[in-house]
């Protein structure tokens, strides 16, 4: 029976540390919670070197003083028994913010490797690291990999393998030191003072407990008052503490870091400048802000022109389809009804999403460009201090911004935070920020209504989204006002020309998710939203009117009226809209059965008979609003439910984002009225 090992891939997030995992895994992997903790674990198994390898996917974390939930799985999981060996993945193109988790994880004492990842990138910027040098300094295996294109992932398992066979030989780190001839005993040393508090109360753990398997770890953990540790070993340092060790133990691996930096990259310099320059733009407090809110509209405005160039391929492709099915199914002399189901129900319902494609693809094109870029990170730091002045740090804005792709991913997110006050308040404002789903309903009424001001009027959506959230978690703040906020510690990385490989993947992931939805949720809201119109208390009805969606939609009408949605079809609609925003759309083509709703017929068909019922720009606008604001898609409800782990919070959620939806509304409404009529 072969020799079974854990090996365990740990590192910061976005390090690539999950790409390398699936490089070695492959589809024979398993997802599930931790015990007791929403936060997600990979777990997956390999045979090499004669061994059953078992590989596990820490959450990232910077670092093994734990805060957020997803850090304080990753360090109980590191500290405990279970990890044989430790693969510490590094973004080489951001070797300096990832060494210090390194240095952390150096003073466990276990078997490790360090994963140099991203190296491409690396010699895409005219930049070398000193690979021997980096070695000798940590003490430890650094192999070069590209976890993307699977380089390098032979020799990092076999280094892997190599020091859980020699763990009983390796105790003691001991590489060179920077300076000077003197040999050190761990790769990290601290000033002679830290060593000497570090020293006495080693001796005096290991005094009180000879079976103790890290006292330096721990030593130093206590001196940085490590609440969990404190807990642990009830231990009494107080003489030996003047109250700034942990700032100093912090600033002494940052120096040593920049000690490693100087000795083992080269071409940095010229990276930093260019940065640099930049960044005096777009992290400035004013022209940052202003040039977040530009790139958006820019955004927007090529989402709106090239998606409207490539929307009438799929339009005719749609149009095709109609004509082949009805065809076909009058051939073989199939009845009226099922042609219809097939034609304006389940077509038209898909086919008039899948038209808004070619938009959807843009957004996300643009928004992983944005992100591989690195200027992501800037809008987070540009809006750490509104976000302060609203009672959360600029890592909540991060979960917001994520938004803007998916609602359920952002709420996610959330876990990065450290409160679970800060959790809910984010999860509460998130489902403000304009989804990719929300994007079709954008197009099609501002399309409608607003001409040649349409990508306006959906932008502001966008505008609106951000300052509902912003405002809504300030009210929050307010009964909490002078509560500590934790700060935003994010690394700007270096600018970089976005990978074309990874936007690709990237951008068809979310294609696909889209294409999923169409086939499945979309499908059969479609089919079920046209079952609700052809059947009535009565029976199977032609006369729309009597059928079972009217009565719903008529049910609703008094609620919507005064907030200028008093139709029972958008009622309908706006209602079917929760299995998913998109099905808002799929759901007007067929109540209003028109079969290629983003069509330029079906558009004008659409205008027609919504004009003839009185529906205006003011009534269209109020519909956007509502869609924006109003409860998010199931998903999303089950994704704040499992997060915040209560029925009664999405509840609550759910009833606010109604109320809140339908005030706004009701103000624009009533307001817009007075001026307009």
């Amino acid at each position: 029976m072969p020799r079974e090992i854990t090996v365990c891939f740990i590192g910061n997030p976005n390090c690539g540390k999950t790409t390398l995992f699936n490089a070695y895994t492959g589809a024979n992997l398993k997802v599930a919670n931790w015990p007791g903790v929403t936060v997600e674990r990979m777990e997956g198994a390999i045979q090499d070197h004669d061994m059953k390898i078992h590989l596990v996917d820490l959450p990232g974390t910077y670092s093994l003083t734990s805060y957020t939930m997803e850090e304080q799985v990753s360090r109980q999981f590191i500290l405990s028994d279970q990890v044989d060996v430790i693969i510490d993945v590094v973004d080489a193109s951001s070797l300096e913010r990832s060494l210090y988790l390194t240095l952390q994880l150096l003073e466990l004492n276990k078997p490790m490797v360090l994963a140099l990842n991203m190296m491409d990138i690396i010699e895409k910027r005219g930049m070398e690291i000193d690979l021997h040098r980096l070695s000798e300094l940590l003490g430890i295996p650094v192999v070069p990999v590209t976890a993307r294109k699977k380089q390098g992932i032979h020799t990092l398992m076999h280094a892997a393998c190599h020091q859980e066979e020699g763990q009983n030989s390796q105790v003691n780190h001991r590489p060179q030191a920077i300076q000077g001839e003197v040999i050190k005993r761990y790769a990290m040393e601290y000033d002679y003072n830290l060593e000497s508090k570090i020293s006495k109360i080693q001796s005096e753990l290991v005094h009180k407990d000879p079976h103790i398997l890290n006292p330096r770890w721990v030593a130093i953990k206590l001196l940085e008052n490590d609440k969990e540790i404190k807990e642990k070993y009830s231990f009494d340092i107080t003489e030996l503490i003047d109250g700034d060790e942990d700032t100093r133990i912090i600033n002494q691996k940052y120096d040593y870091i920049q000690a490693i930096i100087h000795e083992v990259l080269l071409g940095k310099k010229s990276q930093d400048e260019l940065t640099d320059k930049i960044d005096r733009v777009v992290t400035h407090p004013v022209f940052g802000l202003l040039f977040f809110l530009l790139i958006m509209l820019l955004v927007f405005g090529l989402t709106f022109l090239l998606g409207d160039m490539l929307k009438g391929y799929v339009e005719t492709f749609v149009d095709w389809m109609i004509q082949i099915c009805t065809s076909g199914m009058e051939t073989l002399h199939v009845s009226d009804w099922l042609i219809d189901l097939v034609t304006n129900g389940i077509i038209g319902g898909v086919g008039g999403i899948l038209t808004f494609l070619p938009n959807i693809a843009i957004l996300f094109l643009a928004l992983a460009f944005l992100e591989d870029s690195g200027y992501m990170a800037r809008v987070a730091y540009v809006m750490n201090d509104i976000m302060e002045h609203l009672g959360l740090s600029g890592r909540s804005f991060i979960p917001m911004v994520l938004g803007f792709g998916c609602t359920v991913p952002a709420l996610m997110a959330s876990r990065a935070l450290e409160s679970d006050k800060d959790r809910h308040r984010v999860m509460l404002v998130t489902p403000f920020f304009s989804c990719s789903a929300k994007l079709p309903v954008y197009i099609l009424f501002s399309g409608l209504f607003f001409g040649e001001y349409a990508t306006l009027a959906a932008y502001s959506m966008y505008i609106i989204g951000i300052l509902v959230a912003l405002i809504v978690a300030w009210l929050l703040h307010l009964k909490d006002k002078g509560k500590d906020i934790n700060p935003l510690l994010i690394e700007l990385p270096l600018y970089k020309m976005p990978s074309a490989y990874t936007i690709l993947i990237y951008v068809w992931d979310k294609v696909k998710d889209f294409l999923t939805k169409a086939g499945t949720t979309i499908f059969i809201a479609s089919i079920i939203v046209w079952i609700l119109m052809h059947v009535g208390f009565n029976g199977y009805t032609s006369d729309i009117s009597t059928s079972f969606a009217a009565a719903i939609g008529n049910a609703i009408v008094p609620v919507m009226t005064p907030i200028g949605l008093g139709f029972w079809q958008i009622c309908v609609a706006l209602l079917a809209g929760l299995s998913a925003k998109e099905v808002v759309v799929s759901s007007t083509a067929v109540l209003f059965g028109i079969s290629n709703i983003n069509g330029i017929a079906g558009m004008q068909t659409l205008h027609t008979t919504l004009s003839s019922m009185g529906f205006t720009a003011l009534n269209a606008y109020c519909l956007l609003l509502f869609c924006l604001l109003y409860v998010p898609c199931v998903a999303s409800l089950g994704t704040i439910r499992k997060e915040s782990g209560s029925i009664r919070y999405m509840f609550i959620t759910m009833i606010f984002q109604i109320l809140l939806a339908w005030v706004i509304c009701f103000v624009i409404y009533q307001t817009g009225s007075i001026f307009l009529h």
